[in-house]
Parts: C-alpha cells; sequence; structure tokens
C-alpha cells in the first residue's frame, strides 16, 4: 500500500484546482492490506465484516448554470466490499475541481460524483447533499438572519473584489444578513477557504443583489480569513454608511483549525453566531 500512496498527491505540494477532472482520483487496492491481515475475499469467502467508508465533504461548491455559486456539505458512503478505497488528499483536489464547475443542478453534481467515485473504488457508492444550512443552528441574536443565498441573481464576477454597493437612505433598517456562499483562497497554497459571513448593520439599507455579488467577487481572492473580513467591514462602512455595522465570518476547518473574524463598529454590542453544521 505504501508503494501506491507514493505515487499520490499526499505530503507533496499541490497548486489550487484548475478544473474538474476525475484522473485526480488515486485509487488504492485494499487487497495488499487485508491480505497483510489474513484476510482473502473470493465470491466463495466473503469478508469476515460489512461496512462502509463514511466521507463528510465541508467545503463542496459548484455553480449553477448562471454561475452563481451553490454550497452543500456532501456525504460520500463507499462500501467496504469495493476493491479500492480513494485516497484523501486526491479526493479533495478532485472535489474542489467543481468550485468553477456550471452544474445544472444539485441533482447533476451527484450524479457526477457517483459515476467518478464508483469508477475510482469499483463499489457501488451513495453519495447524498445537505444544504449548507439545513441543519445550521443559529441560537443567537443572529437566528433571524436573512439568506441572501436565495437571491434569484445571475453572477459572472468571481474576482477581484468589487465594491459597486449601495444603500437607500430613505429605508433605514437594522438587519442581519447571511451568506453560506463565500469562498476565497489561501495566499500560500491557493486552496480554497469557505466560509458562512454575517453582516448585520443599523441604517440605509444596503442593497442585497449588489451585496451578494461583491461578497461573491471575492471568490478568486488570495488574502487570510482576517483580511477578508476587514476589508468586507471597511468597503460596506465607506460605501453605504451604516450607523453601526458588524461582520462576521465562519470558515470551515482546515487541518483541525478554524479562523472566525469578526469586526464590529465600536460600541455595537453584537452577540457571536453560533456553530454552523459546516463546523
Amino acid at each position: 500500500m505504501q508503494d501506491e500512496l507514493a505515487q499520490s498527491a499526499l505530503g507533496k505540494s499541490t497548486p489550487g484546482a484548475s478544473g474538474y477532472d476525475p484522473i485526480l482520483l488515486f485509487s488504492v487496492p485494499r487487497a495488499p492490506a487485508r491480505i497483510a491481515l489474513g484476510i482473502v475475499s473470493t465470491p466463495e469467502l466473503p469478508l469476515p465484516f460489512e461496512g462502509e467508508d463514511v466521507w463528510t465533504a465541508y467545503e463542496l461548491s459548484w455553480l449553477d448554470p448562471r454561475g452563481k455559486p451553490q454550497v452543500a456539505i456532501g456525504e460520500l458512503r463507499v462500501p467496504a466490499t469495493s476493491p479500492n478505497l480513494v485516497e484523501s488528499k486526491s479526493l479533495k483536489l478532485y472535489l474542489n475541481g467543481f468550485n468553477d464547475e456550471r452544474m445544472q443542478d444539485a441533482d447533476a453534481l451527484r450524479a457526477r460524483v457517483i459515476v467518478d467515485l464508483a469508477r475510482a473504488t469499483g463499489g457501488d457508492v451513495r453519495f447524498s447533499l445537505l444544504r449548507a444550512d439545513g441543519l445550521a443552528q443559529r441560537r443567537s441574536s443572529q437566528e433571524d438572519a436573512v439568506s441572501l443565498d436565495d437571491l434569484d441573481i445571475a453572477i459572472s464576477h468571481y474576482g477581484p473584489p468589487q465594491a459597486d454597493l449601495s444603500a437607500h437612505a430613505a429605508h433605514p433598517v437594522e438587519e442581519t444578513l447571511v451568506t453560506d456562499t463565500f469562498k476565497s483562497n489561501c495566499p500560500v497554497t491557493g486552496q480554497p477557504d469557505f466560509a458562512s459571513v454575517w453582516i448585520r448593520y443599523r441604517g440605509p439599507r444596503i442593497d442585497r443583489e449588489a451585496l451578494l455579488r461583491y461578497l461573491v467577487s471575492y471568490r478568486e481572492h488570495a488574502a487570510l480569513h482576517e483580511q477578508c473580513v476587514e476589508r468586507i467591514f471597511c468597503d460596506i462602512d465607506a460605501l453605504c454608511a451604516p450607523e453601526a455595522l458588524a461582520v462576521a465570518a465562519r470558515f470551515t476547518r482546515r487541518g483541525g483549525l478554524d479562523i472566525n473574524p469578526q469586526r464590529a463598529s465600536r460600541g455595537y454590542d453584537v452577540i457571536w453566531p453560533t456553530r454552523t453544521v459546516r463546523q
């Protein structure tokens, strides 16, 4: 098994995803490791156990036919009877390839992943999707947040960040807006950083469609989490002139760590949003 893994991307420097490519999936035969355990499986002599490998993909994103980012949590189940397993880093690189891929709908994505993973593992895999906000428990003051992700708009600009923001002074409000589609890139590795971003403000009503387009324009931007949040805060503050403003982001984990910056106007008391299902 070590010989097979030596040929994989595991532990090696790799560029960011350049597009969908099922060839990235690296299959590792199960048989050698099992033989070392004294397990030899044949049609007449089945495995001494049953089960499956369950993978949870927290950083799954793609584009709809009009270019609007979609996010979900993927659960992949690979039966133990499959002749191959798939190496973890290759699976991550493969899934990252969907970031800029336009799919007809979530079912089309699901079907493609099933075909590719079935080919790589040789097994009857299952793949399901959960909405990123489907299990989120926002029990703080953010529970009344309005999702920007339901806006029916076309988007085509993914970087650099384009702050074409506006607010309507005749309609002052205090509200919390949230998107689960935020993505930027690590400035060192080029790998994607996903987040849910909350924006709470008091003042002129911010144009929601312009705000979502602005947040999506970070999709190819390379910057640290803290720098992204501070830039979002400063752009909204400068262009929309709110009386008070807070920006909070919960980034998905990387190597067991997540960085969750928050920035707020002085004296603007904001209760931090609770952990979402993607964290």
